[in-house]
């Protein structure tokens, strides 16, 4: 059975009181976007759609830079309209999910639950938590009569379907609007289900609902630090390259690829805080697609792999160690290449460099070597 799953993010988002709409928002650093499309990937949803405003183009593909395989398709003036056109470009699934962008916390095995539920038999079935507060009903800010809280629940998305089912339902719906899917379904006469539902799931509606989300999501994840060091001899050649950048120098770097010992040194760093061996286990020196390689390739497949851990780099450190050439003038190119690589803020960025006091093959100006440090916020 082919799975699927639709995220609705053509809203303005307003009133979470930002000069974007709140979707495209970092949270924890990540597009508030990201995080439902990652949690839906490691849950092994083979197809993902998002219908977005026409106008937010632009956004969407700068938020899902690194998922280019997740399609867009433009929403509606609202919810229902939006679904709609979502159905259309998932025409295949068996089961679809529909989910809000502005419930970034969304676990995969809350999704894996959902799917499960519906391949068990049920139509339609939702995550949903129970009303803990008392409930009032209000004119103003006098309290006209309290409302009996024990039939109740809170009804959250990702909302799961038969897709047979779903297609139907909107097709009886016509262009009626309907406050989720749930309502979609019932109102075509379909039995419709609950399972637990999550307080990650909350929803971003105001400014400090995104600051309780980022305190509930930084307390499930930890932060691993991993080392690399890398080292390479001279030989013919009339530069080097360190960090990305080429330095003129009388001699060169021996190496397989492009000898670049400082993010050489950061790509193992990086594998190291994930747990995925080393630089040589993902690019063999026996392969001969490596040979001359531009080792930006190597940095940005440990950035990916961070990336689909869930992982975030949050701080890297590099240190080169040789006597020439002279790291002092290139060292702020050094930074913003990496910076620029990795995605990070210049200030999350170290270069710096030492010598051995004429000691060793590093004194005698055999090699020069290199060791970095990475930082990564991942979760537990």
């Amino acid at each position: 059975m082919k799975v699927a799953a639709l995220i609705v993010a053509a809203g303005q988002g307003a009133r979470a009181g930002s000069h974007i709409p709140k979707q495209y928002n970092k949270l924890l650093g990540r597009p508030v976007l990201a995080w439902s499309v990652e949690a839906f990937q490691r849950a092994g949803v083979e197809q993902i759609a998002v219908a977005i405003d026409p106008a937010h183009e632009a956004l969407f593909r700068n938020a899902l830079a690194e998922n280019p395989e997740v399609s867009a398709v433009h929403g509606g003036a609202t919810r229902t309209e939006s679904v709609r056109s979502g159905l259309a470009a998932l025409a295949d699934a068996d089961i679809v999910l529909i989910h809000d962008a502005a419930r970034p916390g969304l676990q995969p095995a809350l999704v894996q639950a959902l799917i499960a539920a519906i391949k068990n038999g049920a139509r339609a079935v939702a995550p949903a938590l129970p009303v803990a507060d008392a409930l009032a009903q209000v004119n103003g800010a006098r309290i006209e009569a309290e409302v009996d809280r024990t039939s109740l629940m809170r009804v959250q998305t990702p909302q799961a379907f038969d897709a047979a089912t779903l297609r139907n339902a909107y097709a009886l719906a016509g262009s009626t609007s309907f406050s989720d899917d749930l309502a979609v379904v019932r109102a075509a006469g379909v039995e419709t289900q609950l399972i637990p539902g999550d307080i990650r799931l909350s929803k971003i509606t105001y400014a400090e609902d995104h600051d309780l989300l980022e305190r509930l999501l930084s307390s499930e994840r930890i932060t691993c630090v991993g080392s690399g060091i890398d080292a390479h001899r001279f030989g013919p050649g009339d530069h080097v390259t360190l960090c990305g950048v080429k330095i003129t120098h009388d001699r060169g770097l021996i190496g397989h690829s492009d000898a670049d010992a400082g993010w050489h040194a950061l790509v193992d760093a990086i594998l190291g805080a994930l747990g995925e061996g080393d630089i040589g286990a993902h690019f063999p020196p026996s392969d001969p697609q490596w040979k001359g390689a531009d080792s930006e390739t190597f940095l940005r497949h440990a950035a990916m792999l961070a990336h689909n851990a869930g992982a975030r780099i949050t701080h890297v450190d590099v240190t080169l160690v040789c006597e020439k050439p002279k790291i002092g003038p290139h060292r702020e190119a050094m930074r913003a290449r990496t910076a620029e690589v990795l995605g990070l803020p210049l200030s999350r960025v170290s270069v710096k460099a030492t010598t051995t006091e004429r000691m060793g093959f590093l004194g005698r100006e055999e090699g020069l070597a290199a060791q970095a440090t990475a930082t990564l916020d991942r979760p537990a």
